[in-house]
Order: C-alpha cells, then sequence, then structure tokens
C-alpha cells in the first residue's frame, strides 16, 4: 500500500484574512525571483499561426484587472524586492483574495485523510509555511541518484502526494518547487531528456480543492479538468487513478504557469487603462508594441478565455503542446454616417513560445490567480506533458 502525504500551505502570519495566492503563503521564504535552473527557449518553437477578429463588447468599460502586486513566483517575494500592497484583482478575472490554512486542518483534509487511512493507506498531514518545508515533502518523491549524478522523481516509489488548495496559486507553488527540484541546469542536461523539454516527467499530484465554490462561477483548474473535489473521490483517485499528464508553462522569472496569465487593468471606476508592449508567439509578431492594448491572455487552459462579454481565446487546451495568446486592442472606426465608434479586436496566435515586452512604465498581470507587475521582457515557453494529477 502507499504512503500518502496530504501537503497543505500555510502562512507564517496564519491569521484569519491571510492571502492564499500571495504574501508569506504558498511558499512564502524570500528568495531571488531568478530561478538558477531556468533556461530561455533556445530555438525550440514551432510556426505559430495567426488569426484576426472582432468583437464588440457593450459598454465602454471593457478591461482587465489591476493587480498591483508584484509576485511572480507566487511566494510573496516582490520582483521588485518590495512587499505586497495588500490589494487585490477584481473577483471577475478570478483573483480574488483566498484564507490561508491554519494549524487546524481543514474539514476536507481530514474527510481525505479518513478515506485514505480506511483503503490502508499510511497518510501523513503537512502543513508547509515556506520553500524549505515544502521541499521537505517533495524529497520523498526522489528516485535513487542516477549515474550523471542528477536526482529524478521515482516513477516506481510508493509515496503519493495530495495538495489541498485554496487556490491555483497554491498548486503552483508546489509545481514551482517540483520544477526547481527536478529541471537540471542547461550545463548537467542529460542526452536522455527530450529535446523539446528542460525537465523530466513530474511526480502526479493528486488535488484536494478547499472551497467546493470553486468549481462554480470562477473555474478553478481543478473545475477545468474535471478533476473530482469530493475527498472520498480524490483519494480513490490518488490509490485507484491514472496519472494525466499536461502541458506546463515555464517563464524566464523563474515561476510556471498551470492555467495561464492576463495582462492588464482598469482604474478604481472600472474604466480601461491603455498600455504598450510587443507581443510575439513564436515568429508571430501580434503588436509591435506602436498602439495600445487592453488585455493580453497567454493560456495554457481556459480561466482566462474571457473577458466581460470579450471571448480572449478560443480552444485553450492544456495538453496540447501549445501555448494560446490573445491580444485586445482598441480600434477606431467610423460608421456610414460618419460617426466614430471603438471596436475591440481580438487578434491570436498558437505556439510554443511566447514573449511580452513592455514598452513604458509598469503592466499589472495574474498569473494563475496571483498579482504582479511586469516591468520588463518575460518570456513563456511550453514544456509538453511535464506535469501531471490523478484522475479517474
Amino acid at each position: 500500500m502507499y504512503d500518502v502525504v496530504l501537503l497543505t500551505l500555510g502562512s507564517e502570519r496564519d491569521a484569519p484574512g491571510g492571502r492564499g495566492s500571495g504574501g508569506a503563503c504558498c511558499g512564502g521564504a524570500a528568495e531571488a525571483a531568478t530561478d538558477p535552473t531556468s533556461q530561455t527557449d533556445n530555438g525550440q518553437t514551432d510556426t505559430g499561426q495567426t488569426d484576426t477578429g472582432s468583437t464588440s463588447p457593450t459598454g465602454t468599460g471593457q478591461a482587465a484587472t489591476s493587480p498591483t502586486e508584484t509576485d511572480p513566483t507566487g511566494t510573496g517575494q516582490a520582483e521588485t524586492g518590495q512587499a505586497e500592497t495588500g490589494q487585490s484583482p477584481q473577483a471577475q478575472a478570478g483573483g480574488d483574495t483566498e484564507r490561508c490554512a491554519t494549524e487546524r486542518p481543514r474539514v476536507p483534509v481530514l474527510a481525505c485523510a479518513d478515506a485514505l487511512n480506511a483503503r490502508g493507506a499510511r497518510v501523513e498531514m503537512v502543513t508547509a509555511r515556506s520553500d524549505a518545508e515544502i521541499d521537505a515533502v517533495l524529497a520523498r518523491l526522489d528516485g535513487p541518484v542516477r549515474p550523471d549524478g542528477l536526482t529524478w522523481p521515482d516513477p516506481d516509489g510508493k509515496t503519493r502526494l495530495i495538495v489541498a488548495t485554496a487556490n491555483d496559486g497554491q498548486l503552483r507553488a508546489v509545481l514551482r518547487r517540483l520544477v526547481r527540484r527536478y529541471a537540471p541546469a542547461p550545463s548537467k542536461r542529460p542526452a536522455d531528456l527530450p529535446g523539446n523539454r528542460t525537465l523530466p516527467d513530474l511526480p502526479p499530484v493528486g488535488v484536494l480543492p478547499l472551497d467546493p465554490a470553486r468549481g462554480g462561477t470562477h473555474r478553478d483548474l481543478a473545475a477545468q479538468l474535471g478533476l473530482p473535489r469530493d475527498p472520498a473521490v480524490v483519494a480513490a483517485a490518488v490509490l485507484d487513478g491514472t496519472p494525466r499528464r499536461l502541458d506546463l508553462l515555464r517563464n524566464d522569472g523563474g515561476s510556471v504557469t498551470l492555467d495561464g496569465a492576463l495582462l492588464g487593468a482598469a482604474d478604481d471606476a472600472g474604466r480601461p487603462l491603455h498600455w504598450r508592449a510587443r507581443v510575439e508567439v513564436d515568429d508571430n509578431i501580434l503588436t509591435d508594441g506602436d498602439e495600445p492594448l487592453l488585455a493580453c491572455a497567454v493560456a495554457n487552459a481556459g480561466g482566462y478565455a474571457t473577458l466581460d462579454d470579450v471571448t480572449l481565446l478560443t480552444a485553450p487546451n492544456p495538453a496540447d503542446g501549445q501555448v494560446e495568446v490573445a491580444v485586445a486592442v482598441p480600434v477606431v472606426v467610423r460608421s456610414a454616417f460618419g460617426r466614430k465608434r471603438v471596436r475591440l479586436e481580438v487578434r491570436r496566435a498558437r505556439g510554443r513560445a511566447v514573449s511580452v515586452l513592455p514598452r513604458e512604465g509598469k503592466v499589472p498581470y495574474l498569473d494563475d490567480g496571483v498579482e504582479g507587475e511586469l516591468t520588463r521582457k518575460r518570456s513563456w515557453w511550453v514544456e509538453p506533458g511535464a506535469w501531471a494529477v490523478w484522475s479517474i
């Protein structure tokens, strides 16, 4: 039978109202924003196909959310080294504030542990409040040291991991630590690593959503993937299910993306804020940075497929080996009577890699629900089938 670790992410602050996707949660230890194991995509891209469409949203307040924190890694460490501001994005984009776990295990965690114990599994419940504590749990998934000196996940291991998540940012925090643990440095890249990957297959993860409501309006990643939310069914998936492999987005800021990122903001009155950036998908240029943008979506899955009544993404698929990107550009047109109006032109492309280069100031964004501000070029690239979830 299996040893199962039920991992809950806590906070060093551990007080009501603590943040689940920023702050000290999700591995709150301060660390450099640049991952020493990360690397840019060097020529491993396919040609993305660009399509252009237009849509006319109703009203004039069509804008992305207005996050203000700078937390590209999901650890509470700001990209610029500054502390979080405590402001939260609009719930419409899925970035609403969640409470951190506390010392007392949540009811779904206890129910899942009971279901696992009833099946004969050896269960340990762990609350991690730092990256070091997350790493201590992940070390149990290690395989024997390879002849080349690398330690990769044990494909035949008897330890299985379930992550109890209050939001997608917490799940991302664990995956980020898995990547840092198992991705070899470019200078140590082994010959048996697939040419389109920078890391080996990561061990499957069981996902236990702590808030059933997240499967409704906001559509968290578990809901998008059709994963079970009932603790007993989650336990059965981990013990009897099969791994479902999914794509992972890595970025040159040292973090990962499971669902997607949404760039753009609105002011306090809900009016869209225009910004400029050069957006490239493989060899395709969606915008060169000379025209105003309202939003840009970088998608592995469909969490940011729509913005108000505007369809940004058509069919994001977290297992197709491609990233889908869309930009919303306001275009002034004249009617037959000479009247001016503004419509949104949505340009889309798919490919292996995407880069966003801000032309001026800071660009607020949400990445798996974690707030940040982009101040320099950011590149994401696809790691096909790099991570997995246990599913029935």
